[in-house]
């Protein structure tokens, strides 16, 4: 197209709302009239299963679920009375305890006042409101927030160590719907180790966000901790950034829990329209459908310009990636569908990746984040009559020009700046994205069996070393590692007992291979008191 066509072609695909002053533009997409026209009949039962959602139909029947996360800033659309005022209550709890915590009616038993939050969670319970503080906290918040998201323990050191000696002034948040999930149960164990060899009670520090009746929430009542907030079993943790998982860190960290609801709020309102082109959710899913051939053939590239939104592409994985990979749509084919994302922020990264994205193989498409407002405060010219946010935008749109020259394809998000209002809009927006997409694809986005065999499998691999460990304290002489296999009755899994045996050796956990490691077959291994 000549830039004529171009500039028709923008105006003929932009989406505009007023209110929120968004802008969405999917002209760079390569789809036309055609491909919409053939598509309608999807988007019309896209739309469809969409109202069945919201007014409350099960779509994970592997766990009779509900997905209600859209009720969560809009409580009057939940089906029942009861979902309602759960939903009103949990919020006014986390205000709540909000202003006791700042106010320091909720302190810390050696006196003064809370500074920081360490949070324990992982996936969703931590994706979440690691982009939203990174994207919205205050230069200078009431209280500052720290991240245990794995359970890695040299990271959980760190993480401590950071925290130093404002241990004392540290609340600490658990997050765990089920309040068994390992990384979660072993970052707090570690944690409250740290705090009794500190002489200080963890439970005096400490309130949990979890599902009813979880293991989680029968130990914080047990142990008197401070608070404890509902993880309801209708919001998948991927989508719980707008539930007690994130507002509750938000809040502490000062930032507007309320505009967050409201701006989600305002997005799925707009995202109910059952017209594509005056729906920005429907424009992204159509635009995807065309990019990948409804196969995810092309990989999302996310590239915020703007520093706070840094971690945006690491919360979309989560989001996109879980809710759309699957191997089997809704009639039990087997279809492996979803679509890769990775991305960073311009323009930083775009001198890591772009030279390959304008060049090398086509297979991805690209969605540019724009923030209008450059700062807070007066422009600095840097040369006459411009400034570094002018060149920022140089550099996107020249990169947006480049990438389009070469037939690469793009998607382009403006907001007018980054404030809870338009970060509460972006969540929602991709949400019904996912939604609307997996209806076109015809599979489930709210259920994650893959991820549930991963943990069926690492529980198998810690059951195995356990059965070693066992055997091989029973060994009075060194033995290889085939006839400890076959005594442990894992004769089938010499590579992973090998493996379990080399960590244990490197960690001094009283394992002692003797010979060379990289010959496993000639090894000998014994135990050592």
């Amino acid at each position: 197209m000549d830039n004529a066509q171009l500039w028709q072609r923008y105006q003929d695909w932009l989406y505009y709302n007023q209110e929120l002053e968004f802008f969405l533009d999917v002209s760079r997409m390569s789809f036309d009239d055609a491909f919409v026209a053939a598509m309608q009949p999807k988007f019309d039962k896209a739309f469809k299963d969409i109202e069945a959602l919201e007014g409350g139909k099960i779509a994970n029947p592997d766990e009779g679920r509900m997905v209600g996360h859209y009720w969560l800033r809009d409580p009057n659309l939940a089906p029942t009375t009861e979902l309602k005022t759960d939903i009103l209550e949990t919020q006014y709890q986390i205000i709540d305890f909000k202003q006791k915590v700042h106010s320091g009616v909720i302190a810390p038993p050696s006196g003064g006042k809370f500074t920081e939050i360490l949070s324990i969670g992982i996936g969703g319970s931590a994706l979440g409101p690691q982009f939203v503080a990174q994207a919205l906290a205050p230069e200078n918040p009431p209280l500052k927030i720290h991240f245990i998201d794995n359970t890695d323990p040299a990271g959980i050191d760190t993480v401590l160590n950071e925290i130093g000696d404002r241990l004392p002034y540290t609340l600490v948040s658990v997050i765990s719907k089920s309040g068994g999930t390992p990384e979660t149960r072993n970052g707090m164990l570690e944690v409250k180790k740290v705090y009794e060899d500190n002489g200080l009670n963890f439970s005096a520090h400490a309130f949990a966000i979890t599902g009813k009746s979880s293991k989680l929430e029968a130990i914080a009542e047990r142990e008197g901790w401070l608070a404890i907030f509902p993880m309801r079993d209708w919001v998948g943790g991927r989508t719980s950034e707008l539930s007690a998982v994130g507002l509750a860190a938000a809040a502490l960290q000062g930032i507007h829990i309320r505009s967050m609801l409201n701006g989600a709020r305002m997005m799925d309102a707009l995202t109910r329209t059952p017209r594509i082109k005056e729906n920005p959710a429907a424009l992204m899913a159509l635009a995807w459908y065309a990019a990948g051939g409804g196969k995810g053939d092309k990989d999302m590239v996310i590239l915020p310009y703007k520093d706070s939104l840094l971690l945006f592409s690491r919360y979309l994985q989560q989001l996109i990636m879980e809710s759309l990979g699957k191997e089997k749509d809704l009639d039990g084919n087997k279809v492996n569908q979803g679509i890769a994302v990775y991305g960073n922020k311009g323009s930083t990264d775009q001198h890591a990746y772009v030279q390959q994205l304008r060049e090398g193989a086509n297979n991805f498409f690209l969605t540019f984040v724009e923030v209008l407002q450059d700062r807070k405060g007066e422009t600095v010219e840097i040369e006459p009559e411009v400034s570094s946010g002018d060149y920022l935008l140089g550099f996107l749109l020249g990169t947006r020009e480049a990438l389009s020259e070469n037939e690469r394809d793009s998607i382009t998000i403006t907001i007018p700046e980054v404030n809870e209002y338009t970060v509460g809009a972006l969540i929602a927006l991709y949400e019904r994205a996912v939604s609307i997409y997996a209806s076109l694809v015809n599979i489930n986005a709210y259920h994650q069996p893959g991820v549930e065999a991963g943990k069926k499998a690492a529980a198998a691999v810690l059951n195995l070393q356990t059965q070693i460990v066992r055997e091989l304290k029973t060994v009075k002489e060194p033995i290889s590692i085939r006839d400890l296999s076959m005594r442990a009755r894992a004769g089938d899994r010499v590579e992973i007992v090998y493996k379990i045996l080399r960590h244990l050796a490197a960690n001094e956990r009283n394992v002692v291979l003797k010979g060379n490691l990289g010959k496993p077959s000639e090894l000998e291994v014994y135990w050592r008191e």
